[in-house]
């Protein structure tokens, strides 16, 4: 079948319903597990102490915190040349996901960089552009927000997301383009000269498993809570205007 069913929204209810039990039993099994194994049997790094097992949060909210506006990015791309509501609706309910995953990441990367750096933050590339990116994911529902049209609020969001994307490349690669940014390399890379000891490795896996899991769970959740609030707002101004 092709995926484009999933735009019809009862199709959408039905799927959803089956599948959020599933990921919400998963998440939370990855995440004790992953957590568990990383914050208490993984050893402490010889530089870092045991400041080092922040990783286990920091790098999946980051990771999600991109990924997330991607998701966004694409959803918002469907709805301008689709035209499908779900997908609008999606993004509308993934933004608040991607703002908390953001303010995780830059909590736990100040928490990491005050006993590294000897500062919490620092004008970074990289952190730079995480930070406008949390600045376009808040005005991204402020739009939503202030919009009472539902087609208008999700165009003018839509094109808001496709422009705030290049700080989300940014946030991703920023490390790649300039040398001289303080942040770390990737976490996970194919390189064997920046890929992390294989006992912090794997725990991480399970905890970045878990974080997705966590993710698909709430925005499923929801998309189906957008979707029913749409159905209802409909269904007041249909008998308002039948009065």
């Amino acid at each position: 079948m092709s995926i484009w069913k999933f735009a019809n929204p009862n199709i959408f209810l039905k799927w959803s319903t089956k599948v959020i039990p599933i990921c919400a039993g998963t998440a939370l099994i990855l995440l004790v597990v992953g957590l568990v194994w990383g914050g208490l049997l993984t050893p402490e790094d010889f530089r870092q102490g045991t400041t080092v097992k922040i990783l286990f949060v920091h790098v999946p909210s980051a990771f999600l915190a991109i990924n997330i506006y991607f998701m966004m990015f694409m959803a918002s791309l469907i709805w301008l040349i689709k035209r499908h509501h779900v997908s609008a609706l999606a993004a509308k309910a993934a933004a608040p996901i991607g703002v908390s995953m953001t303010l995780i990441a830059l909590a736990t990367g100040a928490i990491w960089g005050q006993p590294m750096w000897g500062t919490p933050w620092v004008w970074d590339p990289r952190l730079t552009s995480f930070a406008v990116m949390l600045i376009f994911y808040i005005s991204y529902i402020a739009l939503w927000s202030t919009v009472n049209n539902r087609d208008k609020a999700a165009d003018l969001s839509s094109i808001l997301c496709l422009t705030g994307s290049v700080f989300a490349v940014l946030s991703r690669y920023a490390v790649n383009f300039w040398d001289k940014g303080l942040h770390q390399g990737a976490s996970l890379s194919l390189d064997k000269e920046e890929h992390i000891s294989n006992e912090f490795f794997f725990p991480l896996l399970v905890c970045m498993g878990g974080f997705v899991c966590l993710f698909l769970t709430l925005v499923l959740i929801r998309t189906q809570t957008e979707i029913r609030n749409q159905r209802i707002i409909s269904l007041l101004r249909t008998e308002g205007f039948n009065k």
